[in-house]
């Protein structure tokens, strides 16, 4: 697997330098294996690990049309299910592209699963086809806790976990 994304840019080097030593980590641990589940838990615990201000990472999977089921994860308890039609994760599933949310408070449409979250990045993961079968949903008890480094870092992961 080749998680490599621009390293040039000086801004958010610190970040850059720990993606690349989570994804290796990451890398080493899933080579060869083929199980949806393994493979996705294990990122969960290994984003976690990483960074300290992630408070909660895991997968929402699409289970049937427009509906996403949560698991696996790390954190405490996550909503169990999601229609596509709700939350920055649904939104993530509808419209299949990246959802950085600075301050959920100012989300009408947030579902709040934990009083704590302030702000959340959800990265869709598609299958072979291009459709998305599951979302990478992260969050942050801090306020602007992504930006474009994480953006770039996780959607490279999750093209990667998606052949």
């Amino acid at each position: 697997m080749n998680w490599e994304f621009s390293m040039t840019n000086k801004v958010g080097g610190t970040k850059r330098q720990e993606y690349q030593r989570v994804f290796d980590r990451i890398r080493a641990l899933i080579d060869g294996e083929r199980d949806e589940i393994a493979v996705l838990a294990t990122v969960a615990a290994e984003l976690r690990l990483a960074f300290s201000h992630f408070h909660w990472v895991g997968f929402y999977r699409v289970v049937s049309p427009g509906l996403l089921k949560v698991g696996p994860y790390q954190g405490a308890h996550g909503c169990l299910t999601i229609p596509f039609d709700r939350g920055v994760c649904g939104r993530c599933a509808r419209e299949s592209c990246t959802q950085i949310v600075a301050d959920v408070r100012q989300l009408p449409y947030h579902i709040a699963c934990s009083a704590t979250t302030l702000s959340e990045i959800v990265v869709p993961v598609r299958d072979a086809r291009g459709e998305v079968r599951a979302v990478l949903d992260i969050d942050s008890d801090l306020p602007g806790a992504f930006d474009c480094v994480d953006q770039k870092a996780l959607e490279a992961l999750a093209a990667e976990i998606s052949n």
